[in-house]
């Protein structure tokens, strides 16, 4: 997938105005209608564009695309980084989850995931003057040891907004947020009144924020379900040993069984992410290797190769 550059796709410059952005949409609009254009493969670049303003026009995605596209640059190889969303806050769409069907998977792949977590119904646009606030939503990345045993945290939000002079800026929001024991990556918590403020004296909207853990850490967590690489040495491999293994809840005495192989996966039942039926903790045996990096360790490898003639592709008929 390709990186595309918003900002190219429609002739303006990064610190360009919303004014400005608004004024080269429409001219570039009707210069590319698909009912009035003569120019060559003028419904896909009217598609294009509209993707992109799509974006651009709206100042929380563009202050989260800003960020991300500083490191990318036009057709460039691009996968979205774990997490490349977390502290930004997003606002409700209000209404009907919008349709996205129209756009490349670039856009998906950034957006998709946010539109879908709006919560339809959050900002409640009516006639009346007085008006509930919008809901807003941000992701928030935690480590996993906070699931474990519940924490609260200081965590800094980027609140993107428009300036009097029309460019978008982000202002950092802090807030002081319970973690509750046995969250899992993707569920919400919700700070009442933490949204948008109401109009008219309307009560403000809810702040969500949807989990995500570190993908930094030595863990891997698939639904309630944690997995650990542990390193062990051939010996302990071998002839079985008891090894401390680290866990988010603290060490464990493991014991592993003789003549285990890498890949070997040990399972600790109900050690995983803590909950009504809690999941399950997996330890994946990795073999690591001494360097042979002395002489007494070259003799000690060149005794074993004597002691064991061993070939680990025997079968393989090579």
């Amino acid at each position: 997938m390709e990186f595309k550059d918003y900002y190219t796709i429609m002739g303006v410059k990064k610190d360009a105005t919303q004014d400005e952005i608004k004024r080269a949409y429409r001219k570039l609009a009707r210069k590319f209608h698909p009912d009035v254009s003569k120019e060559a493969n003028a419904e896909a670049k009217f598609k294009e564009l509209g993707e992109a303003y799509e974006v651009l026009k709206d100042p929380e995605k563009r202050a989260a695309y800003d960020q991300l596209g500083s490191q990318y640059r036009a057709g460039q190889d691009f996968r979205p980084p774990p997490g490349w969303d977390a502290g930004f806050e997003f606002r409700d769409t209000g209404g009907e989850e919008p349709d996205l069907g129209g756009f490349s998977d670039f856009f998906e792949s950034l957006f998709g995931g946010a539109a879908r977590r709006a919560r339809p119904g959050g900002a409640r646009r009516t006639r009346e003057f007085r008006m509930r606030g919008e809901d807003h939503h941000a992701k928030i990345m935690v480590a996993l040891e906070d699931s474990y045993r519940g924490a609260s945290r200081s965590i800094t939000l980027q609140v993107p907004e428009v300036t009097p002079d029309g460019h978008v800026r982000t202002r950092a929001r802090t807030l002081n947020v319970r973690i509750p024991k046995g969250v899992r990556q993707g569920q919400q918590i919700r700070l009442a009144g933490q949204g948008g403020p109401g109009v008219g004296g309307g009560p403000a909207g809810d702040l969500y924020l949807e989990i995500e853990f570190d993908p930094n850490g030595r863990y891997r967590v698939d639904g309630a379900d944690v997995y650990l690489e542990l390193p062990v040495a051939p010996w302990e491999a071998a002839l079985g040993a008891t090894v401390k293994a680290p866990t988010p809840a603290g060490p464990v005495d493991l014991k592993i069984p003789p003549n285990s192989q890498g890949g070997r996966k040990l399972r600790l039942k109900g050690r995983g992410i803590p909950a009504r039926e809690p999941g399950d903790f997996y330890v994946e045996l990795r073999i690591a290797l001494p360097r042979a990096d002395s002489e007494q360790a070259r003799r000690s490898y060149e005794a074993m190769e004597r002691e064991f003639a061993f070939n680990p592709r025997a079968g393989m008929e090579v």
